[in-house]
C-alpha cells in the first residue's frame, strides 16, 4: 500500500484545481479517475473552446439549498484570479455575451494548461483506474483500493468526480454514493442546464417550428431569463431555455415572451386601422419568423384579413406571443444536461475548505455539491473556486 498525503478522485475541473493547489503546498498527491481521458468536460464545453469563466460571477449566479454556501470560496478565489492564469499561460480569449469568456483557439489549452500545473506542482495522475473500496482508517485516514489492485493511504481524500450530466463522457454518481457511505446527506438531485420536451400531442403541432430561433424573455417560478430560445424537434432549447430549466419543476409552466422589444396587440391594432386586407400571419411576421406567425395565427384559426378580426380575437393572439404559456412534459434528461441540481449537502461541509464536518479529511468539490451556476461559465468559476480553496488545507 502506497502512502501519500492527498488523494483526489476526480481528473476534471474542480479535481485538477484542488491537486495544483495541494501539489504547490508540497503535498505528496494523486488524482484518479476512472475515464481514459481527464478533463473530459472542460473538451467537450463551449462548442470546444471552453466557457471558462464568467466576468460577472457572483453568488446570485448559483442555485443551493444554502444560497450563501458559495460566498466563501468565490470570494477568495474569483474569476480574475483564473483569468489571471489563463493569461500567464499566454492563451487568446474573448468576451462573447453577458460577460462568458472563451478560448479563441481551443478547450485544449484551458486543459494543457492544468496538466502543465500538475506537473509543475509534482501531482501524479492516474487514468483508467475506478476505485473499489474506501476504508475509514482509525488514525482518521483513508484506504482506497482500486478494481485492478492498486491500493493508497492518505490523510486527505478529496471527492471531485462530477455529478451525472452527460453519462457518454464518464458521468456517474460514485460521489453521492461516497458521501452516503459516511453518512452525509444527498440533496435530490436532477438535470439543469438542459432543453425541455413536449408531450406526443404538441410536439406534433410544433414541430413545423425546428429550427427556428428568437430572442426572448422565458419566466418561471419567479425567474426569469432574456435570451435565445430555439424551437427543436422535440421541444425547446437555447440558452434561455437551459437558464429556466435549473427552475422548472414537473407540472410548472413556463411563459415566453417571444418578442420583448414589441407589443404585439399594439402592432396589431395599427395594423388593422391601416392596412385591413392584410393577413393576420403577414402583420405578425413583421415582429417574428414567418413559420412561427403562420403557426400562432393559425392556432388561433386567424386565417383571414386583419380588418376582419375583432380586437378580442387580436389580443388573444398578442397574448401567444409576449406571454405564451406553455406547459413542458419533460427535460432531455442527463443525457444532455450541461450539470446536475442538487448533490451533497452543504450543511455537512465547511464552506471555507469544503472538509465534511463530521469526517475530518474528507473533501467535497465541484459539481458533486449542491451548488448549480447558471449558464455562461459560472460553474467552472464554481470548480475552479472550491477545488481552490480546498487544495490550500488538504
Amino acid at each position: 500500500m502506497k502512502k501519500i498525503e492527498v488523494l483526489v478522485i476526480g481528473a476534471g475541473a474542480a479535481g485538477l484545481m484542488c491537486a495544483i493547489e495541494a501539489g504547490k503546498r508540497g503535498r505528496s498527491v494523486v488524482i484518479v479517475d476512472h475515464s481514459a481521458k481527464p478533463a473530459e468536460k472542460i473538451r467537450i464545453s463551449g462548442g470546444g473552446r471552453c466557457n471558462f469563466t464568467n466576468l460577472h460571477a457572483s453568488p446570485e449566479n448559483f442555485i443551493s439549498q444554502n444560497k450563501r454556501f458559495c460566498v466563501s470560496a468565490l470570494k477568495r478565489y474569483t474569476q480574475f484570479d483564473f483569468i489571471d492564469l489563463v493569461n500567464r499561460y499566454d492563451i487568446a480569449w474573448h468576451e462573447k455575451t453577458l460577460g462568458q469568456l472563451f478560448c479563441d483557439e481551443s478547450s485544449f489549452q484551458i486543459i494543457d494548461m492544468l496538466l502543465d500545473e500538475c506537473d509543475a506542482a509534482n501531482v501524479e495522475l492516474r487514468l483508467n483506474t475506478e476505485i473499489s473500496n474506501i476504508i475509514r482508517r482509525d488514525d482518521a485516514g483513508f484506504d482506497v483500493t482500486t478494481r485492478t489492485g492498486a491500493q493508497w493511504t492518505c490523510q486527505s481524500l478529496v471527492v471531485a468526480c462530477g455529478g451525472l450530466s452527460i453519462p457518454k463522457i464518464g458521468a456517474t454518481g460514485f460521489g453521492y454514493q461516497i458521501a452516503r457511505q459516511f453518512g452525509i446527506d444527498i440533496v435530490p438531485t436532477r438535470a439543469a442546464l438542459v432543453p425541455l420536451t413536449f408531450d406526443p400531442d404538441m410536439r406534433a403541432d410544433m414541430g413545423q417550428l425546428s429550427g427556428i430561433s428568437v430572442d426572448a424573455i422565458v419566466q418561471c417560478n419567479k425567474k426569469q431569463f432574456r435570451e435565445g430560445l430555439l424551437f427543436t424537434h422535440r421541444g425547446l432549447s437555447g440558452p434561455s431555455i437551459l437558464q429556466i430549466s435549473s427552475y422548472w419543476d414537473e407540472g410548472d409552466a413556463i411563459t415566453v415572451n417571444l418578442n420583448p422589444e414589441e407589443d404585439a396587440f399594439d402592432l396589431l391594432k395599427s395594423a388593422k386601422a391601416e392596412s385591413p386586407k392584410q393577413a393576420v400571419h403577414n402583420v405578425l411576421s413583421r415582429i417574428l419568423p414567418n413559420r412561427l406567425a403562420q403557426m400562432i395565427t393559425a392556432r388561433h384559426g386567424l386565417d383571414r384579413p386583419i380588418g376582419e378580426t375583432g380586437d378580442k380575437a387580436l389580443r388573444l393572439l398578442a397574448t401567444d406571443v409576449n406571454q405564451w404559456s406553455v406547459m413542458p412534459q419533460g427535460s432531455e434528461g442527463y443525457r444532455t444536461a450541461e450539470v446536475t441540481l442538487g448533490g451533497v449537502d452543504t450543511n455537512a461541509l465547511s464552506s471555507k475548505t469544503m472538509e465534511c464536518r463530521d469526517v475530518p479529511g474528507l473533501y467535497f468539490i465541484g459539481e458533486v455539491v449542491d451548488v448549480t451556476g447558471h449558464l455562461g461559465g459560472f460553474n467552472f468559476q464554481w470548480a475552479w473556486s472550491s477545488g481552490w480553496s480546498a487544495g490550500q488545507v488538504v
